[in-house]
């Protein structure tokens, strides 16, 4: 009987300790804010490239929008902000082309990374670079 109860006791003393840990979880706005700020950065950066590039409607695969057959998209902190990546197209017939935006602090683009052949030539301005 004495050991029966201590198995009650110890069972009962472990779910209590797994409810409160999965509630503080739960409860924890923290992961919410941080996506929440994710997604709004990610939504500025399709808004930056759409209009740096000035090539017309735009494809995306980016963290919002995931397809792993196209490849892997990443929104992360850098050092002065942030940097997204991800990949673009024109239309259904364009290949998939990648890309890397880099925001500052306050969403503004400091750096466009673009592996597009066909704008080879606007590379110059500082701000686009085009690789080949």
């Amino acid at each position: 009987m004495n050991r029966r109860t201590g198995q009650l006791v110890f069972a009962f003393g472990i779910g209590l300790i797994v409810a409160v840990l999965a509630y503080r979880w739960i409860a924890d706005p923290a992961p919410r804010a941080e996506r929440a700020l994710q997604e709004s950065v990610v939504a500025e950066s399709r808004k930056l490239l759409d209009t740096t590039l000035n090539i017309g409607q735009l494809e995306f695969v980016d963290p919002l929008s995931p397809s792993r057959k196209v490849g892997k998209s990443y929104v992360y902190r850098a050092d002065a902000g942030w940097e997204v990546s991800g990949y673009y197209r024109r239309n259904e017939q364009d290949l998939w082309h990648p890309y890397l935006v880099s925001l500052d602090a306050a969403m503004a683009l400091t750096h466009l990374k673009i592996s597009d052949t066909a704008l080879l030539g606007r590379a110059g301005d500082g701000v686009l670079e085009v690789l080949p």
